[in-house]
C-alpha cells in the first residue's frame, strides 16, 4: 500500500466504535513496521485484533500488543480465539491512519 495516505477506505469491526475485540492470535514471526502506524511484535506474542481493513489493503489488520496499537500484516497471526462473529462494514477515518 501507499504508506503516505489511507491504507483502505473501509474496515470491518465488531461494533460501531471498533472498540470491541474481534479475535486474538499468536504472532508466527517477528514484525517491525515501517513507521509509527504499525505495531511491532515478537514471535509468540499475543496480538489482539480490533478491526480488519478491506478494499485495497486487505492484508492489514489493526490491533494491540501490550499497550501498543497499530497495523500489522494479517498473515503473521495465527488466530486462537474469536471474541465476536459479528462483522460490521464501516468507512475508515483519517484518524485511523495517524500516529499517536
Amino acid at each position: 500500500p501507499d504508506l503516505g495516505r489511507r491504507f483502505a477506505e473501509r474496515k470491518r469491526c465488531a461494533d460501531l466504535e471498533c472498540s470491541m475485540l474481534m479475535c486474538r492470535g499468536k504472532a508466527v514471526r517477528d514484525f517491525k513496521g515501517p513507521d509509527c502506524r504499525f505495531v511491532n511484535f515478537k514471535k509468540g506474542e499475543a496480538v489482539y485484533v480490533y478491526y480488519k481493513l478491506i478494499g485495497e489493503s486487505t492484508e492489514l489488520w489493526a490491533g494491540s500488543v501490550g499497550s501498543d496499537f497499530g497495523y500489522f500484516p494479517k498473515d503473521l497471526l495465527e488466530i486462537n480465539h474469536n471474541y465476536s462473529n459479528e462483522e460490521l462494514e464501516l468507512p475508515t477515518d483519517e484518524t485511523d491512519f495517524v500516529c499517536f
